[in-house]
């Protein structure tokens, strides 16, 4: 039978491990309505998906920098010192802006192609 001390270790630290900022891969992209980007032209779209790619990449660095940061403060919690894992953040507004700016530029890609417009689209 497992010692309560162990079950209680265990809960922690699958919380702590839960509790990890997301790889930016990972993040979801959140819904955008097409409708925001309807009245846009080709060349608009165009420059609107330049800036929200640029903006994405700069998250996706700091959100794989933060995850990095939080596994070794997961691992130092489990191994080392378990009061350290108050130190893990997870995800925050900077995940959430991601996940929006994800949900951007498809629905950029996605006016575009119903209105024609040939843009080519790389996601990094």
């Amino acid at each position: 039978m497992v010692s309560r001390t162990a079950l209680v270790v265990l809960v922690l630290i699958g919380l702590v491990i839960g509790s990890c900022a997301k790889k930016a891969e990972d993040v979801p992209a959140a819904y955008v309505s097409p409708l925001t980007y309807q009245p846009y032209n080709c060349q608009q779209l165009a420059g609107e998906a330049e800036r929200v790619s640029q903006r994405a990449a700069e998250l996706s660095g700091v959100q794989n920098k933060k995850r990095t940061r939080d596994t070794v403060t997961t691992t130092a919690a489990v191994i080392v010192f378990w009061p350290a894992a108050f130190l893990v953040n997870g995800d925050d507004a900077q995940t959430a802006e991601l996940a929006r700016l994800k949900g951007e530029f498809q629905t950029i890609q996605q006016v575009s192609v119903q209105k024609n417009c040939g843009l080519q689209f790389q996601q990094g």
